[in-house]
């Protein structure tokens, strides 16, 4: 993972099948620190203030709608109609400054730190009972069955027990998939309406491949179905509802068809994502300041999943660039998964 120091390697697309490869660009950050002040670099401040002809063109077409300085506590007595600055835009606040933009970036990551959601969310859940037993209580399986497919988990040591109830005992996947909606407590889905070009939009690609979770569909402009193979991971489906300003419903979906979607899912293309990580958090809050000053977002937006503070921009023009909605290119949308650590 590129570590932070003077700037922030951008790697788009990863080597493998089906996935898109695209040049490294290198995204200088340059802080200037004065006491609490946080001044952007020249560059950024020339798109800020003088922009280019293309800049003035997406600008011309939009809508007035950040009149006052996002920061609270702003001193300045400029207001969004005197002032030539337009962007960027961060959590649908405008910010009138970069000192400014750096107050309001804090104040996010305080939130999204003090989220216990983001962390515990899945504790209600640690001591569910065992998915064996459920299905025994159901009568979907037999004590002799039971017992046949505990055996061959602990000779080979490893497996779940609704594979080892699958290959030992003949049982259907379908019933284990029914097994686990209960044990979860949580609906069974399908891949009906799978959609993954689209989908590939709802989540970066890393959070797709370590946290299990599978993005379906959405319903309207108000829901998002997120599917998961053998478990619910909650704190994921709350950062794509964060994000996505959709409410999600979880559920499990049976393994041959999640699979095979998940499989299909990877083979699109995702929003470019640029992994960092830094030393502490004023650090990742002076990192995240200046990559939406370079960038000018005319919409951002912060959520924490773990231990990954996660960075959408959307990008000015594009089919979708409102924060909260799914863009509707790969194009639309840039990503950033920052972490804290001693190693940066």
């Amino acid at each position: 993972m590129p570590l932070l120091n003077q700037g922030i390697n951008e790697e788009r697309g990863t080597s493998g099948p089906g996935r898109d490869i695209a040049s490294s660009n290198r995204v200088e950050l340059s802080f200037m620190p004065r006491g609490e002040e946080y001044r952007m670099n020249a560059m950024a401040e020339r798109q800020a203030f003088l922009p280019d002809s293309a800049m003035r063109s997406v600008m011309r077409s939009e809508p007035v709608e950040h009149k006052i300085c996002g920061n609270t506590a702003c001193q300045s007595a400029w207001t969004f109609p005197w002032k030539s600055r337009r962007r960027p835009v961060f959590e649908e606040r405008w910010a009138c400054s970069g000192r400014c933009l750096l107050t309001m970036v804090r104040a996010s990551i305080r939130r999204e730190v003090g989220d216990g959601r983001r962390d515990g969310a899945d504790v209600q859940h640690r001591h569910r009972l065992p998915l064996g037993l459920v299905m025994l209580s159901q009568g979907w399986i037999t004590h002799p069955q039971l017992q046949r497919a505990l055996e061959a988990q602990k000779s080979e040591g490893s497996g779940r027990i609704g594979d080892w109830l699958v290959s030992e005992c003949g049982l259907e996947a379908a019933t284990v998939t029914r097994g686990l909606s209960v044990q979860w407590g949580c609906p069974v889905l399908t891949t009906d309406g799978f959609s993954p070009t689209a989908m590939a939009m709802a989540l970066p690609r890393l959070f797709i491949e370590r946290f299990g979770i599978l993005p379906l569909r959405t319903a309207g402009s108000k829901l998002l179905y997120v599917g998961f193979e053998d478990h619910l991971d909650a704190s994921s489906a709350f950062a794509a509802e964060q994000m996505s300003g959709l409410r999600t419903e979880s559920g499990v979906v049976v393994q041959e068809s999640f699979r095979e979607a998940r499989e299909r899912l990877l083979e699109c293309k995702f929003a470019p994502v640029t992994e960092c990580q830094v030393p502490d958090g004023d650090t990742l809050a002076k990192a995240l300041a200046t990559v939406i000053e370079r960038r000018q977002t005319g919409a951002s937006r912060l959520v924490r999943l773990r231990q990954y503070y996660w960075l959408r921009t959307w990008i000015a023009g594009g089919g979708n660039a409102k924060a909260g909605n799914l863009p509707a290119r790969a194009d639309d949308a840039g990503d950033y998964l920052f972490t804290i650590g001693k190693g940066a």
